[in-house]
């Protein structure tokens, strides 16, 4: 006589080998997770400099980085103006890697749209910052691009500012930049934040008191100031980048960076 008490047991047996089929199969054909930290990436932020330049998206390879929204909450057509940096001065991510950069026309209604006017192949390592900065001035369909690294580090100074110097400015000569404090304490003392930079290249990050400051760049050698800028607020636990950028040969601005070719001081804070 057959005892009814076998058949959950031969049941239950059933379903163990099934499961463990399952697991066995689930093991084989699915990727595994890997303890480990999460890699970093890299972060880049891009500046539309070029003198005379249209109004661009960025890209990486075939990757868009940065765009505009309209008020209708779709995709502007102007993308980033001369003067402007992208996706509102925050860096973008991606995977560490090697690179084509490019600023493209943003302009749907050109017959150029997409087309790009700046190109620059790199390489972009894991948990590094940079700038890439469009910049020269706009010749027919083509304008310069150069990147540099942010090398400010991982770790918050609460003490004070980081500040350094970009010379963006095609027909400059290598630009010192000094920053005189504009209020007590200290005030009208004079700082130098870096050495001689000379286009297309990035001063060191620079301690700096947090503050106010009238900021001014000099040529080498000379106490002519060639750019300045009055009335630059430096928080501290902050990091700054004043680029020089515009024209040489046309009259500085002195209190804000317009959006026009005369050469000026902008303020860009990396973090």
């Amino acid at each position: 006589m057959t005892r009814p008490v076998n058949k959950p047991i031969t049941l239950a047996a059933l379903l163990c080998a099934g499961v463990l089929l399952s697991c066995d199969w689930y093991e084989k054909n699915t990727v595994q997770s890997i303890d480990g930290p999460v890699p970093a990436g890299a972060r880049i932020k891009f500046f539309n400099f070029g003198v005379g330049s249209p109004s661009v998206n960025f890209y990486a390879g075939s990757r868009k980085m940065t765009a505009v929204v309209s008020t209708t909450g779709r995709e502007s057509p102007n993308g980033v103006a001369y003067g402007g940096v992208g996706a509102g001065g925050f860096y973008t991510a991606l995977e560490a890697g090697q690179y084509t950069l490019s600023g493209k026309i943003a302009d749907t209604a050109s017959v150029d749209h997409d087309l790009a006017i700046s190109n620059l192949t790199t390489m972009l390592e894991e948990g590094k910052s940079y700038s890439f900065y469009q910049s020269g001035t706009y010749t027919p369909k083509t304008v310069g691009a150069f990147i540099v690294e942010d090398a400010f580090g991982p770790q918050i100074d609460y003490s004070g500012a980081s500040v350094r110097l970009v010379n963006a400015i095609f027909n400059a000569n290598p630009l010192v930049l000094y920053a005189t404090k504009a209020a007590p304490p200290d005030s009208g003392m004079v700082f130098t934040i870096g050495a001689a930079v000379a286009y297309k290249g990035a001063g060191a990050f620079t301690a700096l008191a947090g503050g106010v400051y009238d900021l001014a760049a000099r040529y080498v050698d000379s106490t002519a100031n060639k750019l300045s800028r009055t009335g630059v607020s430096f928080l501290a636990g902050r990091v700054y980048t004043i680029t020089a950028r515009g024209d040489i040969t046309v009259a500085p601005n002195t209190t804000a960076c317009p959006a026009t070719s005369r050469t000026c001081l902008d303020n860009t804070a990396n973090r």
